[in-house]
């Protein structure tokens, strides 16, 4: 595995605000830059930051979705990337926000506009997906995010003694967290025997136990101190970051993610966090699959000495308990390819702020933000963020 990112210390990278589109099955009414125009100039408009203030660029997008090459291209001068320093990261956007705050790290600007985006409704799933596999054996076997996200689901099961009632459990506390949420694509009081039954993709995959075909964008302003300090709205830090990429998705056991353990090691390392189950309010697990919950709770270690399944039971991982688990409903209630990581970083920046409207957590001092990319999660990034103070409703 490699991939190390770790942050020096607590409070030296701000995010000034935090932005997202409604997330639905198709937007036909939105280019890409008027869907990401969309979140910048609320971003501009909430921070009271001018477009012409910010140098640096960082946005997220993948080729392959938006049907061009350079695809970053297609959005820069809604933000403001011409002439200016401008990136792009072809893959999840919580990337984006590493690299975007490793530019305000460096001192080399103090004010980074990282920007995810992607209309899934306007690609084929399959063919698009199955281009991550080894085109020589792999693909002409038919292979794709979906098959390979059951075959994960199926070894999980086996190894971990969780089963598919366990899976509809994750959804149905999902899709009711999602009924608070007025940005998620899919949300409901799903019975688990309604989740059971609800078409199969791949068994043991179905349509309640997997995130739906979405279209959305996120942004995110990062500040340097200076400008946290100037800043007319609550701001919240990030504390920790860490990064780590496994190995392909043949060559590991797919029940386990040793990246993802890694990944957290560095950034509670850089956080100061000994006791996550303790220093931790909220978690938001960029998680498409309801087995993906599950299996990277326990990578995580917040399973408490037990499987995450056992907890999930109890409603620890509820809103209004112990540790609450995506109380925004997640990425398997609709979040698009590229924007799933950066979303989760924006939902604990209003968690923290108490800005998350009838999903806010109580006391929400410290969350965990999380992304995943690559077949089976096979990249993953951890991002831990503290608010300035404790937030109360």
């Amino acid at each position: 595995m490699d991939g190390e990112v770790t942050l020096p210390a607590p409070g030296q990278v701000a995010i000034l605000g935090a932005v997202q589109t409604r997330y639905e099955a198709g937007k036909p009414h939105q280019t890409y830059n008027e869907l990401v125009h969309e979140v910048v100039d609320q971003l501009l408009t909430e921070t009271g930051v001018a477009l012409k203030e910010i140098q640096s660029i960082v946005s997220a997008s993948q080729d392959f979705f938006d049907g061009r090459t350079i695809s970053g291209m297609a959005i820069n001068e809604v933000a403001g990337g011409y002439l200016n320093s401008e990136s792009k990261v072809a893959g999840d956007g919580i990337q984006a926000l590493i690299y975007g705050a490793a530019r305000i790290l460096a001192g080399a600007y103090d004010l980074t506009l990282v920007v995810a985006h992607c209309k899934e409704s306007e690609g084929q799933f399959h063919q698009i997906t199955s281009t991550m596999f080894d085109p020589y054996v792999e693909r002409p076997l038919g292979l794709d995010e979906h098959i390979a996200a059951a075959l994960q689901a199926r070894r999980f099961l086996g190894v971990s003694g969780a089963a598919e009632a366990d899976l509809a459990a994750v959804s149905r506390k999902n899709h009711r967290h999602a009924m608070k949420n007025p940005l998620a694509r899919r949300s409901g009081d799903f019975s688990i025997e309604e989740i059971l039954a609800s078409a199969e993709i791949v068994s043991p995959l179905r349509d309640l136990l997997a995130g739906p075909i979405t279209d959305g964008a996120c942004a995110i302003l990062l500040g340097s101190p200076e400008r946290a300090r100037a800043s007319r709205r609550p701001v919240s830090w990030i504390a920790g970051m860490g990064s780590s990429t496994d190995a392909y998705w043949t060559g590991r056991d797919l029940a386990a993610s040793a990246a993802l353990a890694q990944a957290a090691e560095r950034a509670f390392a850089a956080a100061g966090i000994r006791k996550p189950l303790d220093d931790l309010r909220v978690v938001e697990l960029s998680a498409r699959y309801a087995h993906e919950e599950l299996l990277y709770l326990d990578a995580l270690g917040l399973g408490n000495g037990a499987a995450a399944k056992a907890r999930l039971a109890t409603g620890d991982f509820d809103l209004g308990g112990k540790l609450p688990v995506n109380p925004s409903g997640g990425a398997l209630t609709g979040n698009p390819t590229c924007v799933a990581g950066l979303a989760r970083v924006a939902e604990i920046h209003l968690q923290l702020t108490a800005a998350a409207g009838q999903h806010q957590v109580k006391d929400a001092r410290t969350g965990l933000a999380h992304g995943a990319s690559g077949i089976c999660g096979q990249s993953q990034t951890v991002v831990v963020l503290r608010g300035d103070a404790p937030q109360r409703t």
